[in-house]
């Protein structure tokens, strides 16, 4: 029997964490719904900037009435010096704070208000958010903003849990720490995070995929993936 293509709609495809993840789900033969602002490579893309209200809505009007088996949030972003001994929270602007929030909190909630009926057509529907180990309460770095967003993801992904638990719907956050994307691997070449050994980004998809792979009957609330160090310890991010 020739098992049905899933409809997976991913936020954040055109690079990093959520471009490897759209590669991946696209070469099992998936049906991708590429979300971003500059262009993904991967699937049916949507130009959308869903720090903004008008981007969300676009993308919950393109969808349409289309059953989605997967709303996969893989987007975030912080701040300009996060993760640097440049960070300074008191030269942050309210500008760059307000848009942290709204790609990592706000934007997350509203996508899943507004296809919630999209997910509830699938049989085994999951919605998956790539949180952080800056948002777990022991590991939570200095970095303000990115850490309350994180934060708040996490605990409205926790409520959409409770408040659906009657729909069949999983919820569930992936909380890495430094994942080997092409930034991370750029600043150990350089020298910039000395005995860094970052996440590799297989198993980020390996965590990912687990969540897709298990059945409607099993919930799955956080997943932490935390990285190993070598000489000298680094940031956890």
């Amino acid at each position: 029997m020739i098992e049905k293509k899933r409809n997976i709609v991913i936020v954040g495809a055109s690079r990093g964490i959520g471009l490897a993840v759209a590669e991946f789900y696209a070469a099992k033969g998936e049906c991708i719904i590429s979300v971003s602002r500059t262009r993904s490579s991967v699937g049916h893309w949507i130009e959308a900037d869903i720090s903004t209200l008008e981007g969300i809505r676009k993308v919950i009007d393109e969808i349409s009435d289309k059953a989605i088996d997967a709303l996969l949030y893989m987007g975030g972003i912080w701040e300009s010096s996060a993760f640097t001994e440049e960070y300074d929270f008191e030269k942050t602007s309210f500008t760059e704070t307000q848009s942290i929030i709204n790609v990592n909190q706000l934007a997350p909630i509203e996508l899943v208000k507004g296809l919630l009926a999209n997910l509830r057509r699938a049989k085994n529907p999951r919605a998956i958010f790539m949180g952080a180990t800056s948002g777990l309460e022991l590991s939570t770095t200095s970095e303000v903003a990115y850490s309350a967003s994180k934060f708040g993801l996490r605990g409205a992904v926790h409520s959409l849990r409770v408040g659906y638990k009657n729909e069949g719907i999983g919820f569930t956050t992936v909380n890495p720490g430094y994942v080997g994307t092409d930034e991370v691997l750029n600043d150990i070449e350089s020298g910039e995070s000395i005995g860094l050994i970052p996440i590799p980004m297989e198993d980020v998809i390996r965590a990912v995929d687990f969540v897709m792979q298990s059945s409607r009957n099993t919930d799955i609330g956080d997943i932490v993936l935390t990285q190993k160090f070598g000489r000298s310890p680094a940031v956890n991010h």
